[in-house]
This record gives C-alpha cells, structure tokens and sequence, in this order.
C-alpha cells in the first residue's frame, strides 16, 4: 500500500473509529453510572430476594440468585467473584456459568446492541431464553457433579465506598473509563478493518466465511462484523455493525441474524476462559453456546425466509387478481 493511500485509510478508519465510540459512548457512560449506582441500594438485594424460590427449578439453591442478579447488573467478572464466596457443587457451577455466558451485563450490552437497530425486547429475549432453557436442559438430563467444586484462586477483595461522594466519584470512574476502553479497542479495530477493505483482505476474508455465514442465512458482506463481535465481544461487534450498514450496505435483516447470533456467542476466548478458575470444563461451555448461536440463527433464518416467501407470493397473487 503507497504511503499517500496509508494515509487516507488511517484517517477513514480513525474517523470511523470515533464516530462509533461517540455513537455507543452515549449509551455506554449513562447506563454505566446507573448499574453502579444501583449496586450499592436495596434493589439487586429485593431482586435475589425475589428470584431465589424460583433456582429450583434450574437445579440451583436460593444463593445461587447472588452471582445470577450481580452478572447481569454488572458483569461476568463481579458474578465468578460471588460465586467464589459460597460452596456450591461442580453441577450447579456450571449452570451458572452456562447462564452468565448467555446472560451477562444485560443493561450496558443490550443498550448498546439495540443501536444497530434490533429492538431491545428480541435481544433481552433470546439472552434470558437461551439462559433459562440451557440450565434447564442440563439440569434435567446431567445427573453427576454433585461434589463440591475446587475454585482455581480466590478473588482478591476490595474495600467498597461507603459513603455517597465516594460511590458517585467511583461510578463516574467507572463510566469514563468504559468509554476509554471501549476508544481503546474500537479505534484501532475501524482503523485495521479500513485498512483491510483497502487492501482487498476483507473481501479475501469474507470468501473464507461463506460456507458458514450462508449457512447461517446471511450474506457474505455480514463476516467481518461476525469475527469482531466473536472475538471482541458483543458492544464492540455491534461498532462494527454500525459501520457496516453504513459503509458496505449489509441489509436490516442480515444484521438481526448477526446480532442474534452475536447475542448468545460472542467474545467467545475472553467469555470462556474466565471461567476457568471455577474448576468446571470449559469446552463443554465453548460447544453449547457455538451450537445454541448456530441452530437459533438458522431458525431464525429459516423461519423468515419462509415468512417473506410466503408474503412475496401473497404479493404476486393480489397483483394477479387485481390485473384481471
């Protein structure tokens, strides 16, 4: 690539990089701010209150709604910390830990996904869906891991603000510094992507997706916001795709099903690995949420492919009849 032209995808890609962070950096610091503010009130503690009669059903005791509330208030590493503070069994870690890969982070990653153009409600849908069958499925049909789990370490623990200066300060940290990390990552994500596009790599890359993303039932132009949101996670996956539909003209529908599947497998190294320490098997996990992400796709897929086939000939018949 001449210099003049490394120039010119560098700024494309830096500009695009900004405009993305600024586009989710809206949504990002305000929800951030609230989730961290609501963790020190009554209301996650009303919460487990409310939802422990229920972890029966999943297999689970009533303190398994602790690391279940807080995952999903706040995210996967404040739930494994929870977890590390009660003795429950390899099988009940596990669910949990099938739960909180399907469901975590809720607020922050559902707000920020919705940008794309999804209504929040299918994402928050297919998230708790996929959460509370998965554990149910397993609960019902694995029958061992009764023993106690074994944690790999102790999370260290931290003093928490006591005071509301002191929570508020620590919350507006915290937003900020999720904006900068999310600046960190994504900048240089568009910057490398641009220059991809430039050199001809992504169209390279997207032949290579093909198979898979047809199979899925989108098309090919969908494979980069694919691999970024698998590898990065779900909010940076979902920059991706902001860009994409503005950039590559990647169709409404082809970016529901990316964000479906996205949704129930993403950041998929990073999401996996953490649950490590816990003791359980992690290859078991990576497969059901690869399996639950492919066969919910192509239903999805499938199943609106049908519904526009179906519309399209009612289409053609109405203009048939009105035509004699």
């Amino acid at each position: 690539m001449e210099g003049e032209h490394l120039k010119q995808s560098l700024f494309k890609g830096f500009k695009a990089g900004l405009e993305t962070t600024w586009v989710l950096g809206k949504v990002i610091f305000p929800v951030t701010l609230i989730v961290s503010l609501i963790q020190y009130t009554p209301l996650i503690d009303w919460i487990v209150n409310f939802i422990s009669p229920a972890m029966g059903i999943f297999g689970l005791n009533g303190d398994a709604a602790i690391p279940l509330v807080i995952g999903n208030f706040l995210n996967l590493y404040a739930a494994i910390g929870a977890i590390l503070s009660f003795d429950f069994t390899v099988k009940e870690v596990f669910i949990l830990a099938v739960m909180l890969s399907f469901s975590h982070n809720l607020l922050i990653e559902t707000s920020v996904a919705s940008k794309v153009g999804v209504k929040a409600w299918i994402i928050l849908l297919v998230r708790l869906g996929l959460a509370f069958f998965s554990a149910f499925i397993i609960h019902l049909f694995w029958q061992g891991g009764g023993e106690k789990a074994r944690y790999g370490f102790i999370a260290p623990s931290t003093d928490a603000p006591s005071e509301w200066g002191e929570i508020i300060l620590n919350g507006l940290e915290k937003a900020a510094m999720g904006v900068v990390q999310l600046a960190v990552i994504v900048i240089p994500l568009m910057i490398l992507i641009q220059i991809m596009k430039d050199l001809g790599w992504v169209d390279k890359f997207s032949k290579m997706m093909e198979p898979m993303i047809q199979l899925l039932g989108m098309r090919k132009n969908t494979s980069t916001t694919l691999a970024a949101g698998l590898i990065f996670g779900l909010a940076y996956g979902a920059g991706v795709m902001i860009q994409a539909a503005k950039e590559d003209g990647v169709e409404r529908r082809d970016l529901t099903l990316a964000l479906i599947f996205l949704v129930a497998c993403h950041a998929v190294v990073e999401d996996t690995l953490i649950f490590v320490p816990l003791g359980i098997p992690v290859w078991p996990l990576l497969c059901i949420r690869l399996m639950a992400a492919v066969f919910l796709t192509m239903a999805v897929g499938f199943f609106w492919k049908k519904g526009a086939n179906i519309e399209g000939k009612g289409t053609a018949y109405e203009h048939k009849h009105h035509s004699f």
